[in-house]
């Protein structure tokens, strides 16, 4: 194996969807999946080591090193759906493709095939390289049936896009899953790229929240998405100035 996968706990859990949120563009995925998983209660029961991941030690809180690894939490009989959850969390992804491939296979045949899961979501932002007054929540689906499923949930399916194609972990679980004959869907969050996109995370927690029935206190987060629009007002303010200098010079 690549990856070491240990175990804290082993849950009983009936067919959990799985929600992963690692980081990416604007840090969507990571920010809603995180979220949602702390407001839930969620349960640490697994941590995933590999050689794939950056050799890195972040410092926590109280100065103690914690290696670069991947965490599995999860959430029994959530909201009005019932359902249990799994949560693939942390701070890295695979440096490389094929690690990508590597650890995300492992975790597939380890884990999520041992658990039964029935759906895979996975997360993450669409990175629109401008400022995102309102953020669009795009869709990538296994098959029809699902993309059906999830339009009235506020996903927006638009032929060829994103255009480059999604990557990284969000992509490679899907992809998997499609092989294996999971259902699920690669949900993302319109953003710039240029910041960590609170608002459009929010987005994607309006989705999560109707897909599993259930309303989460978003106090604290609404402030950080306050403070989102306070600094994309800085850059529309910035980009506007240079554009005034081009037209200028130009004229």
């Amino acid at each position: 194996m690549e990856s070491v996968i240990s175990y804290y706990e082993e849950p009983e859990l009936n067919r959990p969807i799985l929600i992963e949120g690692l980081p990416g563009v604007g840090n969507v995925g990571k920010i809603a999946a995180d979220f949602l998983a702390d407001k839930l209660g969620a349960k640490h029961f697994a941590t995933v080591v590999s050689k794939h991941f950056p050799p890195q030690v972040l410092i926590d809180s109280e100065g103690i090193g914690v290696m670069a690894c991947n965490e599995l939490l999860y959430a029994k009989d959530v909201g009005e759906s019932h359902l249990d959850v799994i949560f693939l969390l942390g701070d890295f992804q695979a440096a490389t493709s094929e690690g990508q491939f590597l650890v995300c296979n492992e975790l597939m045949n380890e884990v999520f095939l041992r658990y039964d899961v029935s759906t895979v979501f996975t997360l993450g932002g669409y990175g629109t390289g401008k400022i995102v007054d309102d953020a669009a929540v795009l869709g990538a689906a296994t098959d029809i049936q699902t993309r059906d499923k999830l339009a009235p949930y506020g996903v927006t399916f638009r032929p060829g896009e994103p255009a480059g194609g999604i990557i990284g972990a969000s992509a490679v679980l899907l992809g998997l899953a499609q092989f294996h004959g999971i259902e699920g869907a690669c949900i993302m969050g319109e953003t710039s790229g240029y910041l960590v996109d609170y608002k459009s995370a929010s987005k994607v927690l309006d989705v999560l929240e109707r897909l599993l029935g259930t309303k989460l206190d978003r106090t604290e987060f609404n402030e950080k998405c306050q403070q989102v629009d306070f600094i994309a007002g800085k850059v529309k303010e910035m980009e506007q100035s240079r554009s005034g200098d081009n037209l200028g010079y130009i004229g």
